[in-house]
Formats: structure tokens, sequence, C-alpha cells
């Protein structure tokens, strides 16, 4: 077996059980997930873990294109439109879920570092699902608009707790002494350098997209500075997913080919995004899971309800619609994409503590589960709004 065998199986795998998942209205990502399982350690073992160092770079690059179009959703023009509602919202929801899942991690005797990392993870919310609800039914209304903003602004903020988290577990990790520097001031340099290298990344990109003639020369032209914007962050002890989101930030709001250069990074990265949750899916070992049993359950219920009651707080004190008050927090339990991104950063960042193994393992467990109820919840929420056209 060879890279080039393994990449193949993973795609093809990938794609087939995607398509058997869309037959009962499950989104394809969890078909990936589930085509892992059936390929990595705890089935044939075709995708072992000697294969999945081999293509890490492949994750990697994944990443960078999930956080770049993350930053197409962030254009000042709508976030404008949707208002502060959104930003309030939106900052309740993950914020609560990291403060839910942190509390009742340490409440059951796991170590600090574990409970922030959790934590931080649990804040993500997968855009992905819950857009593809509201087309199904076709939505319209103070809700469906709601939603769309929250989980366009919901992965930034996410990124943001992840990387002030994981430097405070550090810390604790390696017994040194707590001071401003390392819980603070630390990670707020690591956010803001991050995000000023994809700015100057999405500046200079803007530069030569703007003479390019062709379709074709823009996607080359992204694609590579996606992957050297990936490899110097890497190199730097940056953060990749954030300095990405801003490159894509950047284009949306200063390139005036932003839309090709969105729509041509969509038409190449299908094939991406599903070897990186196929290679996702087949590091989980389900005879793992028996041993994190309660956390893992105290993780799913945990997040539900902080994403909950965090986004009906967040609307309350907005001042937002009744509908939106009542409904929000159903559309927002879906949770794929950067969180499991996160969790095989995790793995790479805390490798050998074991909370790379833990976090990991109840991460794609509880993923397979959000996506089989976080689109149903959605559903329910949009047609109890009225909102749906159906």
């Amino acid at each position: 077996m060879n890279a080039f065998i393994a990449v193949g199986f993973a795609l093809l795998a990938g794609v087939l059980l995607g398509k058997l998942m869309n037959k009962f209205k499950i989104p394809s990502v969890a078909g990936y997930i589930i085509a892992g399982l059936i390929l990595g350690v705890s089935g044939l073992n075709i995708e072992n873990a000697e294969m999945i160092q081999k293509l890490s770079f492949i994750g990697d690059f994944a990443l960078g294109i999930i956080a770049f179009n993350i930053g197409s959703e962030l254009e000042m023009s709508v976030i404008k439109k949707l208002g502060k509602p959104i930003f309030i919202i939106a900052f309740f929801e993950a914020f609560f879920a990291f403060l839910a899942v942190t509390l009742i991690t340490i409440i059951i005797g796991e170590k600090i570092y574990t409970a922030l990392i959790l934590g931080a993870v649990a804040s993500a919310t997968a855009p992905a699902a819950t857009v593809m609800v509201l087309k199904e039914l076709k939505s319209k209304g103070p809700l469906t608009t709601t939603l769309l903003g929250v989980v366009a602004v919901d992965d930034a903020i996410c990124l943001m707790i992840y990387s002030i988290a994981a430097s405070v577990a550090k810390v604790f990790i390696n017994h040194s002494s707590i001071t401003a520097y390392k819980i603070i001031i630390h990670p707020l340099m690591e956010i803001v350098f991050s995000l000023l290298l994809g700015a100057v990344f999405g500046v200079i990109l803007t530069f030569f997209i703007n003479r390019c003639k062709k379709d074709s020369e823009i996607q080359i032209f992204t694609v590579g500075f996606i992957i050297m914007l990936t490899g110097l962050t890497i190199s730097l002890n940056l953060s990749s997913l954030l300095a990405c989101m801003c490159l894509g930030v950047t284009i949306a709001n200063v390139c005036t080919h932003n839309t090709e250069t969105f729509s041509a990074i969509e038409n190449f990265s299908s094939p991406f995004i599903t070897a990186f949750f196929v290679l996702a899916g087949s590091r989980l070992n389900i005879y793992m899971i028996p041993k994190i049993g309660l956390l893992g359950v105290c993780y799913l219920v945990f997040r539900i309800i902080g994403k909950i009651s965090g986004a009906s707080l967040g609307a309350f004190i907005s001042k937002a619609p009744k509908t939106v008050r009542k409904y929000i927090g159903f559309g927002l339990c879906s949770q794929v994409g950067v969180a499991v991104g996160l969790a095989i950063i995790v793995s790479r960042e805390f490798k050998g503590t074991g909370l790379d193994i833990k976090v990991l393992t109840i991460l794609l467990a509880t993923t397979i589960i959000t996506e089989l109820i976080g689109p149903v919840f959605t559903k329910n929420a949009v047609i109890k709004a009225k909102e749906a056209n159906i």
C-alpha cells in the first residue's frame, strides 16, 4: 500500500458513503467520517497511523481552504446589513458552549487543560449543515437571516477562543508558572500576528488577482498563497486557521474579483475536503470510546445546552425578534469542519500528552451524532418559526 492508493481509497469510499448518507437526508460529511472508520485503524487499517502521518499535509491544506472559505462569509457590507445582534448572539453561543463544557469536564474530574481544549473545540458550529437545511426548506425570515449571519462569524470567534485556551493549556501541561504574558499577552500576540500575516498575504494576493485574465490563473495564485501561508504559519508557530481566515476576509473585502476567486477555490477543493474528513475519521479508534464514555456524553449534552442557552440569551440581550430568541439555538448544534480541524491540530500540538487521543476520539464520535441530529433540530426550528417555504 502506498500513498496514492491510500488517497484513492479515501476519495472513492468517501464519495460513495457521502452519497449514501444523502439518500437519508444526512450531510455527506457524516459519510466521509464513516468511510474513514471503515478504512482506518478501527476497520480495514488501510489508512493506518503511518499512512495518516504521511498524508498529514493534505489535512493542513484542507484546513487552510476551510478557513479561507470562512473568511469569504465575512464581507463587511453583508455584516453591516445583518447588524449587531449577529455578533452578540454568536459571542454568547460560542462562549456559553465553551464555558459549559469546560466546567462539566472539570466537575467530573478531568484535568484543567483537558477541560480548556474540549471547551474551546465545543464552541465551533458547522455552517455547511445549517446552510444546507435552510436552502432545502427555501426558508426566509428573521430566524433564517440571523442563523446565516451567526454561523458565518461563529468559527472566527471559535478560532480565537481556541488560540487563547491552547496557550493556557500548555502552561498547565508543562507545569510552568502562570504569568500574564503566558495566558494573556502570548495568545493575543499569536492571534494578532496570525491575522496580520493573513492580511498582508491577502493584499499581495489581491494585487496578483486583479491582474489575472483567466480564472485558471486566479485559482493557481490563490492555491499557491494558501499553501505558502499555511507552511509559513506552521514554521512560525502561528495559527494557520486564523491566518487563512484573514486571507479570505481580505480577499472578500478588498479584491474586485472576490467572487471569481472563491468560486475557483470551491471548484478545486472538493477532493481535498473529502480526503480530509475521511482521514480524520480513519484516526478514530472505536475501542477507545468506552474508556471516555462519561466524558463523551457530558461533552455532547453540555455543548448543546451551552449553544442553545447562550444563543437565546444573546438574542434576548440584542432584542432580536421573538422567533429568533425562541429557536436560534436549535440551528447551531451541528459540529464539523473547523471543530474536526481543531481536533487534528490538537493531536499535533499536544502529541504524547494523552489529550491528543482523548479529544480526537470524543470529537469524531460526537460529530457523527451531531451531524445526524443537528440538521433535524434546524429543520424543526425553521418550520416552527413558520419560515419554511416547502
